[in-house]
């Protein structure tokens, strides 16, 4: 006999967790089931109209699919795995999540509490386990603490600079009764806005710059956010560079746009941010990989000309000094920066300055040639030109997600979903994460060979749910982004990096995709129309030629 879900406010500490999980307003939890937390599945089960429980093949995907989650809808994502296996397989996503600010609440059966540090099976110490990984480690020992720790680990996840927090939870509290936990949702917690002075003050250095360039990154933006960074940046003619997997951040088609900072940065781009003489930085946290390994910006410099608003005070002037730095909410920020009126006199002083960024992005991102009968470049503005703006396209890491970077544009926010940890086995879970959260959107995988067997096992959990998913399998037989520095290093030495791949097409037919193998760049129009128009999930193996290392990068002649 089912338990009645109103009567889980009270009773075993597995009801009261799952009570405050949809209190938070939790949607869909990702798991590999572990006999470890059988409590919390069967108080998951009287909940299953309302809470999605999705049935992942692998821990790390289980954690990468709440972290993509979390990344589209803004609040906290959830898993739950089992001990030592279970845990240690899913802390890749659990890096993800840290490396990219992403809130996530991952939980995590254990032992009972009478056998901790005895050695017992499959036992790991979450806190030491999880001291770098996670802003926190928590764990519900008592059961009528059950609310206040759940809770305290969505507040942990949320707060300042987002992140992963993991809840312990020993097999031995979970069913014992004196757990009581309310429907009645969470106090919201907001960041301060900037006040009006600090705004007026921005408007006023902005105003008086002659090479400004806005920078945007990090997480917590909304669509109504970027709609008004826009606003001020079309408004004020401003130049806008987006962070490292963050290009969805502002439309990529507006002529105030000027490119991503990251891997595979143009030499135009890092001197027009070594030129500026003003710096609007809204989110991004300045780390190594946009800012050059720390090089583009000169810190002796910084302080006369950055600008700085972040969520999380200890990110400000981390790094970079900054002359004016504010903990604040961004969306608000940005909105009050729009409602400035913009300087009246025409031309403004770095009218041209913008025109110039833009055009040299719109050359840097025209196709470049390749040796290879596959030209990813066309490949990626074909798709582009064929998905609607709504359509979310994921990638994990390899050199083949510079091709889709450098030639995909993105004009609508929450339309990217990319690890910034550079973590390979993203792209699957991530795009599956989408299509349950967006079933009526397109979604499109974009995988390397490498990186998609990483993670391919869930194609059975896209074909299980019948999601209609566009998995394009980019198949050049190698792991290309070592490949690429092995080459530069150590020249005509390659080793560990050639892979000898299955059928991709026989492969994603056994898990009963209709899939298709596509080799040359004038192919593929064909194929994508008919992979969009093809009932449930479709995989298209995309297979370039590995001389084509990267774009505008060719191996030497015999080295392919």
């Amino acid at each position: 006999m089912s338990m009645d879900p109103a009567a889980a406010a009270s009773g075993r500490v597995a009801d009261a967790l799952v009570t405050r999980l949809a209190a938070h307003g939790v949607e869909r939890v990702f798991t590999v089931a572990g006999e470890s937390y059988l409590d919390v599945l069967d108080a998951l089960y009287d909940r299953r109209r309302t809470i999605d429980v999705v049935t992942c093949r692998h821990e790390a995907a289980a954690a990468n699919m709440a972290e993509a989650t979390a990344k589209l809808a803004g609040r906290c994502g959830v898993a739950f795995v089992t001990r030592g296996p279970g845990l240690t397989q899913a802390s890749i996503g659990v890096h993800t999540a840290q490396q990219d600010a992403t809130p996530m609440v991952l939980f995590v059966g254990e032992i009972a509490r009478e056998d901790r540090f005895r050695r017992a099976f499959q036992e790991v110490d979450l806190s030491l386990t999880f001291a770098d990984l996670a802003k926190g480690v928590l764990r519900i020992d008592l059961p009528q603490r059950t609310a206040e720790i759940v809770d305290r680990a969505f507040q942990l996840a949320r707060a300042n600079r987002p992140g992963p927090v993991i809840v312990g939870l020993p097999e031995d509290v979970l069913g014992e009764s004196g757990a009581s936990a309310t429907h009645e949702p969470p106090a919201r917690i907001e960041l301060p806005a900037p006040s009006g002075a600090r705004i007026h003050e921005i408007g006023a250095r902005l105003a008086a710059a002659r090479r400004p360039l806005l920078w945007v990154g990090g997480s917590g933006w909304t669509a109504e956010g970027v709609a008004a960074l826009r606003r001020f940046a079309e408004g004020w003619e401003l130049p806008v560079v987006t962070a490292f997997r963050r290009k969805d951040h502002f439309p990529n088609e507006s002529a105030s746009y000027a490119g991503e900072l990251g891997y595979g940065t143009p030499a135009s781009l890092v001197e027009r941010v070594r030129a500026a003489d003003l710096l609007l930085v809204l989110g991004a946290p300045l780390g190594d990989v946009e800012t050059g390994g720390y090089r583009w910006l000169d810190r002796t410099r910084t302080t006369a000309r950055l600008i700085h608003l972040h969520p999380d005070a200890a990110t400000l002037s981390a790094v970079f000094p900054a002359g004016v730095a504010l903990q604040c909410d961004l969306n608000a920020a940005v909105d009050a920066l729009a409602a400035l009126e913009a300087p009246a006199h025409a031309p403004r002083a770095w009218s041209d300055w913008t025109r110039a960024a833009r055009a040299e992005h719109l050359a840097f991102i025209e196709p470049v040639e390749v040796r290879g009968e596959l030209n990813l470049s066309r490949v990626f503005r074909h798709l582009r030109a064929e998905l609607p703006e709504s359509a979310i396209v994921t990638n994990g890491a390899g050199n083949y997600a510079a091709w889709l970077h450098r030639f995909f544009e993105h004009r609508t926010h929450g339309t990217q979903l990319a690890p910034g940890s550079g973590a390979m086995g993203y792209a699957v879970p991530a795009a599956i994460a989408a299509k349950l959260a967006h079933p009526t959107r397109e979604v499109v995988c974009v995988a390397g060979d490498g990186c998609f067997l990483m993670a391919a096992q869930e194609l059975a959990t896209a074909a299980a749910r019948g999601l209609k998913i566009l998995f394009l399998v980019v198949n050049n037989g190698s792991y290309g982004t070592i490949r690429m520095h092995q080459e530069n290093r150590f020249p005509g030495r390659d080793i560990a990096t050639t892979l000898h791949n299955p059928d991709f097409v026989a492969y994603a037919r056994a898990f009963g995709l209709h899939a298709r193998r596509v080799a040359r760049t004038e192919d593929f129009p064909a194929a994508l129309a008919e992979a969009r128009t093809a009932p449930g999930p479709v995989l298209l193996e995309l297979v370039s030629s590995v001389v084509d290392i990267a774009p505008g990068q060719r191996l030497p002649a015999g080295r392919g």
